[in-house]
């Protein structure tokens, strides 16, 4: 009778034998492969070359997935136990313009067509911390997003609609923490408790200052914000994501998959750092943390970037920071098609870009999905754009049967192996950022800043040169006069309307009252007191965004960005 060691003996041997007649088919085919080498076109976006074959070779040295199922610690294979048959992505289209009453129309537009969450873009000014009717506000007003500067824009952006019955997102970073309290304050008019809410706010201030610039404050103080955010929310809004940490602007700007990867998951690591500084238990927030990723055109390298993200997240909260509640080690993401990818050239191309790569963060188990709509490059979407932009998801979730099977690529030799690739190229640079002195230092010496304009650079090269082609840009370029489709105008009338609506809030509000939140503020600011209640204060009295900005400017200053180039 032959033991269990013999019999695990004849298997690995047989394995080996396995490996090595493979290795010499990989060999032969190689040789043959190479004598037609200059008739090769390889067609990637990827910043490596891409090899043309991959085999079990290439995952010798890998602990795999083989052994891992969906649900459980790394997560490589999605976060749920039941991935999309237990619950469907959430579809939510990103929408905002000109006034609060004009946007709330849209949001019941996309609610009535099946959208199942609401995505808030603010205006230029909103983002900035301006109101309406500040001087560097003008022109600007409700152009790229919603104008929202008092409680009063928010409770009637979201008139009719139940914030105990939504999930709301809101994409904004440097007076994040004071639209959220908008929001609070207007569910509590509407008699929602802020227990029960439920959505996201961005308040990622690290990667503005590495690739999108709207800040405010300077870097200490705004993380400070942050970390107050990070603890107040943790008692009084439970179901609230605190940070959505971005890498979706980050690749916008120019960076490679592997640096939107590194550069996002060590903005991440920073945060949680900063909360633990604080006193904070890891537990008690980084499972209210949660990620944004940009899905880009390289498909297979997209849905090997989520799988790579999943992983790395789980690995360092666990074995770096202690983290020992399940959730915190779970990477819980956004994804949103990647806008710098569509073109005014041949608009509808843009609908076939969008939907394969929303087909992509599918793939990679995404919890929540934006799809761009074709338009987008030429202005703020059309109703009719935006409904293709969510049929388009529709399908995925209806029609084509994906998903019914959990990380339906698994397993596929050329997906591990990219996985892999891509955490060997994070670690990679998290080595030399550390090498910089972590991610506040290579921001204030311009480190991050110049890796993405470096890329940005390469790859616009790469078109130019026509290395890379881009359809209907550079190739499969017609004659013929370019489509013309509706376009979404924003006039003058929003910033009119909007004006009215601000002097009207002043006249009738009570203004000692104000004064004297704002002060309370400047005194919170100027000492170590958690300084939301403060600002949730100042919302309620009807203070509005630029004021409170101002407050906190009085007692941190402003971020004024250094030259680096």
């Amino acid at each position: 009778m032959t033991s269990i060691r013999d019999d695990l003996e004849d298997v690995v041997r047989q394995q080996q034998q396995e490996l090595e007649a493979l290795r010499a088919e990989v060999t032969n085919w190689r040789q043959q492969y190479q004598k037609g080498r200059l008739r090769e076109i390889a067609f990637t976006n990827s910043a490596q070359e891409v090899p043309p074959l991959y085999t079990a070779l290439d995952l010798e040295n890998s602990a795999g997935t083989a052994f891992e199922v969906p649900g459980q610690w790394p997560f490589t294979r999605g976060i749920h136990p039941t991935g999309y048959r237990g619950k469907l992505w959430t579809m939510r289209q990103f929408a905002g313009f000109g006034t609060a009453r004009e946007t709330n129309q849209r949001y019941k537009f996309l609610l009535s067509q099946g959208q199942t969450g609401l995505s808030v873009a603010f205006d230029f000014p909103t983002l900035m911390g301006y109101d309406s009717d500040h001087p560097r506000s003008e022109g600007e007003v409700g152009k790229c997003g919603v104008a929202i500067s008092s409680l009063a824009d928010m409770e009637e952006l979201f008139a009719g609609i139940p914030l105990d019955k939504v999930s709301t997102s809101m994409t904004i970073n440097g007076p994040a923490i004071i639209l959220l309290c908008f929001y609070i304050a207007a569910a509590e008019k509407q008699g929602v408790a802020a227990e029960t809410l439920q959505g996201t706010v961005q308040n990622d201030i690290l990667k503005e200052y590495m690739a999108q610039h709207a800040w405010c404050f300077p870097i200490e103080p705004a993380l400070r914000l942050i970390v107050d955010g990070f603890e107040w929310c943790a008692k009084h809004t439970p179901n609230w994501n605190t940070i959505s940490i971005s890498g979706y602007h980050i690749r916008e700007a120019g960076a490679t998959a592997a640096q939107e990867l590194a550069f996002t998951l060590a903005d991440g690591f920073t945060y949680v750092e900063r909360g633990i500084a604080r006193g904070l238990d890891v537990d008690e927030f980084a499972p209210r943390l949660s990620f944004f990723w940009d899905i880009h055109n390289d498909f297979f390298e997209e849905i090997a970037k989520l799988r790579a993200a999943r992983r790395i997240w789980a690995r360092h909260l666990k074995e770096r920071y202690g983290a020992k509640n399940p959730r915190s080690w779970m990477m819980r993401f956004h994804s949103q098609t990647a806008g710098v990818t569509l073109t005014a050239q041949q608009p509808m191309n843009n609908v076939v870009r969008v939907a394969y790569q929303g087909l992509a963060a599918v793939l990679g188990g995404t919890q929540s999905l934006h799809t761009n709509s074709m338009d987008e490059t030429l202005s703020l979407p059309t109703e009719e754009a935006v409904q293709v932009a969510l049929r388009t998801q529709q399908i995925l979730a209806y029609e084509t049967g994906i998903p019914n099977v959990m990380d339906p690529l698994g397993g596929s030799y050329y997906v591990e192996a990219l996985t892999d690739q891509l955490e060997r190229d994070a670690e990679a640079l998290f080595a030399q950022i550390d090498e910089q002195g972590g991610v506040v230092k290579g921001l204030e010496e311009g480190w991050f800043q110049r890796r993405i304009a470096e890329s940005a650079a390469r790859q616009q090269w790469e078109i130019e040169q026509h290395r890379k082609f881009v359809v209907g840009v550079n190739e499969f370029v017609t004659d013929e006069p370019e489509l013309t489709i509706p376009t979404l105008k924003i006039g003058a009338e929003a910033e009119a309307e909007q004006r009215a609506k601000m002097a009207t809030l002043r006249a009738t509000r009570d203004n000692a009252l104000c004064a004297e939140r704002l002060e309370a503020l400047r005194v919170a600011a100027r000492g170590t007191e958690n300084v939301v209640p403060r600002i949730l204060d100042c919302a309620r009295a009807y203070c509005t965004l630029y004021e409170i900005r101002a407050a906190l400017e009085d007692v941190f200053g402003a971020y004024r960005e250094p030259v680096f180039f």
